[in-house]
């Protein structure tokens, strides 16, 4: 009779394999499905030389503060009344004219800015005005940068009142104001008389330019 117990045996141990390693990829794919993704931190940094580890640095955008000041700093560069001494300078005559240099002149320590035409009005010496205010003249006004002690000029014309025959009165200053300003700077004037009415009567000033005259 043959003998049968070691086929059997051996077909045995191999059933028993099989099942055994079923088993364990059962048990990996289940651990495989049951297993959530970690969350991704951000990278950690040490520090030289301690070994502590710390978290990224984050850097936000600079303030815009300190810039606008300076910008705005930079812009109001107008000269102010305070910081200004006036001038008539000595008459240019000429085709029946009398033309007179009003000169402004830096006398603060910083540079500043005059741009347009002055103001300008005769008074006298209660303080009245004597005539209309002037004219202002055809000109391409310009802005005019004074550093200290720099001047700009403007004329100040009118017709002769011997030949115009206006209405006159004798001033006794000339009150001169700068571009955007509202206070007046007091200049003596020595000049005589100026046209107040009537015909012929009107005064033009033109646009502050640099220097202190033609």
């Amino acid at each position: 009779m043959a003998n049968t117990s070691q086929p059997v045996h051996r077909t045995a141990l191999l059933a028993s394999a099989v099942a055994l390693l079923g088993l364990v990829s059962a048990c990996g794919s289940e651990s495989s499905t049951s297993s959530a993704p970690r969350p991704t931190e951000a990278p950690r940094t040490t520090s030289p030389g301690t070994g502590a580890s710390t978290a990224p640095t984050v850097t936000t955008a600079p303030s815009d503060t300190a810039g606008s000041a300076s910008a705005s700093a930079r812009t109001d560069g107008r000269c102010h009344t305070a910081e200004l001494r006036a001038a008539v300078g000595r008459v240019d005559p000429g085709a029946g004219q009398r033309n007179f240099p009003i000169v402004l002149t830096n006398t603060s320590d910083r540079t500043c800015t005059l741009y347009g035409y002055p103001g300008a009005a005769f008074v006298d010496a209660s303080g009245k005005q004597l005539g209309p205010d002037p004219e202002r003249a055809p000109s391409s006004p310009r802005t005019v940068t004074l550093t200290a002690g720099k001047s700009a000029w403007a004329g100040l014309s009118f017709s002769s009142p011997q030949i115009s025959g206006a209405r006159t009165a004798t001033p006794a200053a000339l009150l001169v104001t700068p571009p955007d300003e509202r206070d007046p700077i007091e200049v003596e004037w020595k000049a005589g008389e100026v046209p107040v009415g009537g015909d012929e009567s009107s005064v033009s000033v033109t646009a502050l330019e640099p220097g202190t005259g033609p």
